[in-house]
């Protein structure tokens, strides 16, 4: 008997390999994804400005780094004793202006020398749902200026009087989607993007207003895989939502999917978007980094020394034979 719905997963012409470089950016789930890969391995970089959760703000960050655009004091705020950036994750906030200038410019830097060369960008939407300051802020804020109607990608426990919710329409997110990509495309024409709805729900707006504003994302993304060559769908939300399909695959919020979800979503990624010899080469490397996790109750035995040469000489096989990955870490580990 079949308990399951399947779901037909279209894989991509040419999979991602080990010399790749992919970029992530977006929700929560980015991170789940980025940091599996990244322990497999894989030449990531994640997140540039943080966890991000609409398309305005993900698509003005993905141009931020065409620009190699450089942040000044005057877009920060000070708020709770803390310098913070409506542009960036909480993670970016310092009590120091200096400091949380350099580390944003520091990552402006870096996501642009690595955009400029990337085989794989990875966007995962969260929500519609828009924030937008409010004259309110600009009474308060140190450089004044009437910043009424900008969009924050964090609200950084701001007072709620600062902003205006904003449900985005299809059209307004095909928009910036379609804006965004022709601008991807111009700065780095091999580029290819994989969309990922957030299978995270946003239960602080509502169950029905969660649901619309999901509609409204995976709509908008199919629009642009229907029009564009080199966009690709991945169907985490509804491996999640309607594979799944139950509670005891979320944590204890019924928010967030938990470890058994997110590796049965990443086993799915991994048969559709990872081409065959990788997944190949990821499977002896997984039992590296197995083997790299594990303590030994008594590491002066001969059965532990035995385990940590027969490692290392893996180790030092895979580095050899795969130049342009890095095991350094693991075969100082296994040479104590």
């Amino acid at each position: 008997m079949q308990f399951q719905l399947p779901i037909q997963i279209k894989s991509p012409e040419a999979r991602i390999t080990y010399r790749d470089k992919i970029m992530l950016t977006g929700s929560c789930f980015t991170e789940h994804i980025g940091n599996s890969l990244n322990e497999l391995k894989f030449s990531t970089l994640q997140n540039p400005n943080g966890i991000l959760f609409d398309p305005r703000s993900v698509c003005n960050s993905l141009v931020s780094y065409i620009e190699n655009k450089q942040y000044k004091k005057e877009g920060l705020f000070y708020l709770n004793e803390i310098w913070n950036s409506w542009e960036h994750h909480s993670r970016f906030s310092n009590i120091d202006a200096d400091e949380a200038l350099n580390t944003i410019n520091e990552s402006q830097q870096q996501a642009y020398n690595f955009l400029k060369d990337t085989d794989w960008l990875i966007i995962t939407l969260g929500s519609s749902f828009s924030y937008r300051l409010t004259s309110e802020f600009s009474k308060v804020s140190p450089f004044g200026g009437d910043l009424e109607g900008t969009g924050v990608a964090n609200c950084h426990r701001a007072p709620s009087q600062w902003f205006n919710k904003h449900l985005l329409t299809i059209d307004e997110t095909i928009s910036l989607l379609d804006t965004t990509y022709h601008r991807l495309k111009q700065f780095n024409p091999k580029l290819k993007i994989i969309f990922t709805i957030s299978p995270v729900r946003h239960i602080r707006e509502g169950v029905i207003e969660n649901n619309r504003s999901k509609a409204r994302l995976i709509e908008a993304v199919h629009h642009m895989i229907n029009k564009f060559p080199g966009l690709y769908y991945f169907p985490a939300y509804e491996l999640v939502i309607d594979v799944l399909r139950d509670y005891r695959f979320y944590d204890i919020d019924m928010v967030h999917p938990n470890y058994p979800a997110t590796e049965f979503v990443m086993e799915k990624f991994n048969e559709s978007f990872i081409d065959e010899q990788s997944l190949q080469l990821m499977d002896e490397i997984k039992k590296i980094i197995i083997a790299r996790k594990h303590k030994a109750f008594q590491p002066e035995t001969n059965a532990h020394k035995v385990f940590l040469k027969t490692h290392l000489e893996k180790s030092k096989e895979l580095q050899s034979k795969f130049t342009f990955l890095d095991f350094r870490n693991e075969i100082e580990y296994f040479s104590q």
